[in-house]
């Protein structure tokens, strides 16, 4: 026995270490020889060590592993393997993989994660928030925009097109900003905390559209004469994909377009496309002058060159740029998207005619526009959706937090209760998840990276945390939140969070088929390679992709056995004050990549339609990656002590979601038997991850109630104003004058209740209080104002039914 636990400690070793199959060999037969010449060698012992030889040899000798293990997988895997549809290829293909890789390897490199430099904001870009951004957020008057005018004022808009907001990724030399993807979303993100009608208007001419396309793909001519009209509003942008047929499925589009002949601009029999469509919720399509269009594209004459690819007379997706004052264009119209009134709506075309040098990059493009849209998909999934969603949650955070400072039940602020610190900490705690991974994942952006599987998961996980942070706050603020108004300042914004919820891509699809859908195929280190050999019959690679990926699977479970009984103690990434997390990390991503070879290999093609199960993974990745960026945040600012209830909350909740999305994975897996055996391995003692304590909650929700630097860092970035007059100044002022008369608030608190006081009113015994010399006339006043503040912080507005009725 001991012969054999000697045997499963090396093979336990070489898999932790992931030694190559050629040192793996040489560790096994040394054991082979020591018991060979050590006289252990009875009958029961050369059962195993026959095998075992005989396995060595086969992996050793590549011809004979070829031929007797690798041939007969590719028959099998020829039988097994999903199929991928061209669409799904070109997904597959668009973007890159990045950290969301390391994580899918079961041992991330964290020298990586925290050698990166982060993005910082340019003098140029700072100068802009603090400038343009900044006026125009004192510009916008969110009752105004949602309730009475149903858009932006005449002067907004102007004001935006002035100062190019429009072009922020348009580069100089067109006349745009030409700004990072960092200061991108800051922009968007202190936009978001003022109307999200604003922030809706910048943010789709900067995300996927018009200018990104014609940047990436555009010829000189059309970049030359498009970009700086883009880049100062001249010419206002949409672009038009989802249908009533297509939504999720827009590789599916129906709206079609068939080479032709015809007479345009006085010229006759030119090239071009007859196109028929029909679109809907198009952002800015009623105000725009230029249309983005994808369509399925026909050749039925073959007037193409024959060297372009066509499947019969079908071309595949193309992307044309059309002015929208073209014949036969209906355009104008819009849909009222739960009253966040900014431009959106449908559109249809009825034999328009154009010119095939109206595609985006010419004739050369034409099938290509599935990747091009892929490809682009990023910026509005990584940066434009997630400023969004976090400048919201920055938002709610200082002034639901201030809220709950200076509304008081039963003598005391509602903060202090913990029935309201439990959803307190959950907004903080969010906020600072979200700010980490907006912020790592615009750092990879900004460095080349184009991470298609790392832009969904922060699409689809930031924006359900926002509706989880808005939710909390109108739970916190009750009455003063459910009452629309001009002072209220969350009304709108629960409105519209099924907006972000449901666009580029709606969240049920991206969770349950995209990101780990496509992330097991992308991030895998060998699974894609394995497919693609095997379809084109590639032996040699396929054998050496298919042991790779066998000693793959040796290494996760021999990492995740040892992980479960050591809690990856032994593992030294980090700082001390944030190496346990990197070590559980690191046990959570062994245990992922082991499950998902699992999965893989005992569901094969249908993993496809398991959608639930697929969810489950999808959280699993989504809350390491969350994780991994909350830890990269905090040692980016440089471990302030005081922000350790936010990274410690920030952890245990992403870590406790992920284990216990790894623990339905579990029970849902095949063969019932082997999947409670790995469980057991990978968790011997139990559930090791608790969610945040009731001591850590207070914690945290005691940071959203008094002014410090930690409530500073986690709010940088958003609108910040304590004028009475506005619907966010005027709690905070309330804040600020109740933090300054904390020790006299407590003073005439005593005073009551050793009743020196007999007036009914608090307005009364305020002014007997200093009849009575009790208080002085400074502190009278002092508190006077705190309680008039007080009533103007939590005031709710109220309309006779002829001023509810819109102008």
């Amino acid at each position: 026995m001991l012969w054999l636990l000697a045997l499963l400690i090396i093979i336990g070793v070489v898999g932790y270490l992931r030694s190559s199959l050629n040192h793996a060999s040489w560790a096994i037969g040394a054991w082979l020889v020591v018991t060979a010449f050590s006289g252990a060698l009875f009958s029961w012992l050369l059962v195993i060590w026959v095998p075992v030889l005989l396995i060595i040899t086969l992996i050793n000798i590549p011809s004979l592993r070829q031929s007797l293990i690798s041939k007969p997988a590719m028959k099998l895997l020829k039988a097994n393997l999903p199929t991928i549809s061209k669409t799904e290829q070109e997904a597959l293909d668009g973007g890159n993989v990045w950290w969301d890789a390391e994580l899918f390897s079961g041992k991330p490199d964290w020298t990586r994660l925290r050698d990166l430099s982060s993005s910082v904001l340019s003098k140029e870009e700072q100068e802009f928030l603090d400038g343009p951004v900044e006026t125009l957020c004192g510009m916008l008057d969110d009752w105004k925009i949602t309730h009475e005018l149903q858009d932006l004022p005449t002067e907004v808009w102007d004001y935006i097109k002035e100062n190019r907001f429009f072009g922020m990724i348009i580069p100089k030399e067109y006349g745009g900003l030409g700004f990072s993807a960092h200061a991108h979303s800051q922009v968007v993100m202190k936009v978001s905390g003022r109307s999200i009608t604003a922030a809706v208007t910048i943010m789709v001419p900067n995300s996927l559209g018009p200018g990104e396309l014609l940047m990436k793909y555009g010829n000189k001519d059309q970049k030359d004469f498009y970009l700086p009209r883009l880049a100062v509003g001249k010419d206002i942008p949409c672009f038009a994909l989802t249908g009533p047929e297509a939504g999720s499925d827009a590789g599916s589009i129906p709206d079609i377009g068939i080479v032709c002949k015809q007479e345009f601009n006085g010229e006759k029999d030119v090239l071009g496309i007859g196109l028929n469509w029909e679109k809907r919720y198009i952002t800015l399509s009623p105000v725009a002058t230029l249309l983005g269009l994808a369509f399925q594209l026909y050749d039925p004459d073959e007037l193409l060159s024959d060297d372009i690819e066509r499947d019969g007379d079908h071309i595949g997706i193309t992307v044309a740029l059309i002015p929208t004052n073209t014949p036969g264009i209906d355009i104008g119209k819009r849909h009222f998207p739960l009253n966040s009134p900014f431009m959106n709506g449908p559109n249809w075309g009825k034999d328009v005619f154009i010119p095939m040098d109206w595609l985006i990059g010419g004739v050369e493009n034409v099938g290509k526009g599935w990747r091009m849209l892929v490809e682009c998909l990023g910026e509005g999934r990584g940066i434009s959706l997630p400023a969004q969603s976090t400048g919201a949650a920055k938002l709610v955070s200082r002034y639901t937090g201030a809220y709950a400072r200076v509304r008081r039940q039963f003598g005391l602020p509602i903060g202090l209760f913990e029935g309201v610190e439990e959803p307190l900490a959950e907004i903080l705690g969010n906020t600072y998840i979200m700010d980490g991974a907006r912020k790592l994942t615009t750092t990879a952006l900004d460095q080349g990276q184009r991470p298609a599987v790392v832009t969904a998961l922060l699409k689809y996980q930031l924006t359900e945390r926002m509706r989880v942070v808005i939710n909390n706050a109108m739970d916190i603020q009750g009455g003063s939140g459910i009452c629309l108004g001009p002072s209220n300042l969350l009304g709108r914004g629960y409105q519209a969070v099924p907006i972000a919820i449901t666009v580029e891509g709606a969240n049920i699809l991206t969770r349950t088929l995209i990101v780990f859908g496509q992330g097991a195929i992308r991030c895998h280190p060998y699974l894609l390679d394995i497919m693609k050999a095997t379809q084109e019959d590639d032996l040699k690679t396929l054998d050496e992709k298919l042991f790779s990926h066998i000693g793959f699977v040796v290494s996760n479970l021999s990492r995740s056995v040892w992980f479960g009984l050591t809690n990856a103690i032994f593992e030294v990434p980090g700082t001390p004050l944030t190496r346990q997390y990197y070590r559980r990390l690191t046990r959570l991503s062994a245990g992922f990549a082991l499950l998902s070879d699992y999965a893989l290999l005992t569901l094969g093609g249908s993993l496809k339609r398991k959608e639930r199960l697929s969810g489950r993974f999808a959280d699993i990745l989504a809350n390491m990656y969350l994780c991994s960026a909350a830890l990269k945040h905090f040692e980016d600012q440089g471990e302030p002590e005081a922000d350790l209830p936010l990274l410690h909350y920030a952890c245990q909740s992403t870590m406790h979601d992920a284990q216990q999305a790894m623990l339905a994975v579990f029970y849902n897996l095949p063969i019932s038997p082997i999947a409670k055996t790995l469980r057991a391995l990978m968790f011997p003692f139990g559930k090791p991850y608790s969610p945040p304590s009731d001591k850590l909650i207070h914690e945290v929700a005691q940071l959203a109630l008094s002014p410090s630097a930690t409530r500073d860092r986690l709010t940088e970035g958003c609108y910040l104003t304590d004028d009475p007059n506005d619907p966010a100044g005027r709690i905070e002022h309330a804040f600020n004058l109740a933090i300054k008369a904390e020790a006299l608030e407590s003073k005439f608190k005593k005073l009551m209740k050793e009743d020196k006081l007999s007036s009914r009113t608090h307005e009364e015994r305020m002014q007997e209080a200093v009849d009575k010399e009790l208080l002085t006339e400074a502190e009278g006043k002092q508190l006077h104002e705190l309680w008039l503040a007080t009533r103007e912080a939590i005031r709710v507005d109220h309309f006779t039914t002829k001023e509810l009725n819109r102008a």
